[in-house]
């Protein structure tokens, strides 16, 4: 597996290959206002004065309750970016979690997924995770 490296400030910080390929190439994100489905769910978590806020959709098999569509917006850096789109695609993949699942998800999931952050960037991940719940939340509801 290879990293890249990047100074900042006198501090190296080690992106995985993943972390590049969804940071440069994000999944299921929404670069319009909105999604164009009709969400069952909706979470938004952190805040613009931290840096970082990202908003989730969901869209649930109402049989199953297996996550069928997670589209997200991050406003965020690199490691915040990747971490939401990675975190979309584990719950959507192989048909999707059930919801149970997907409250299951951790920080610690997201990371080894993306082979690891630097680690002052680890908070980007709890965020993800959070956001999922938040969506969860507003399903249940319903």
């Amino acid at each position: 597996m290879s990293k890249a490296n990047i100074k900042k400030g006198g501090v190296e910080w080690v992106y995985s290959d993943q972390v590049k390929d969804h940071f440069f190439n994000p999944r299921n994100i929404v670069l319009e206002e909105k999604p164009r489905f009709k969400p069952d769910g909706m979470g938004k978590v952190g805040s613009p004065a931290c840096g970082d806020v990202m908003k989730v959709w969901i869209k649930v098999d109402p049989k199953t309750r297996k996550i069928t569509k997670c589209k997200w917006q991050t406003f965020g850096c690199a490691s915040a970016i990747a971490s939401t789109s990675m975190m979309s695609v584990m719950v959507t993949e192989k048909g999707g979690m059930t919801i149970e699942e997907a409250k299951k998800l951790t920080p610690q999931k997201i990371l080894k997924r993306l082979h690891g952050l630097p680690p002052f960037k680890v908070h980007c991940s709890v965020l993800g995770d959070q956001a999922i719940k938040e969506a969860i939340k507003a399903y249940e509801k319903k």
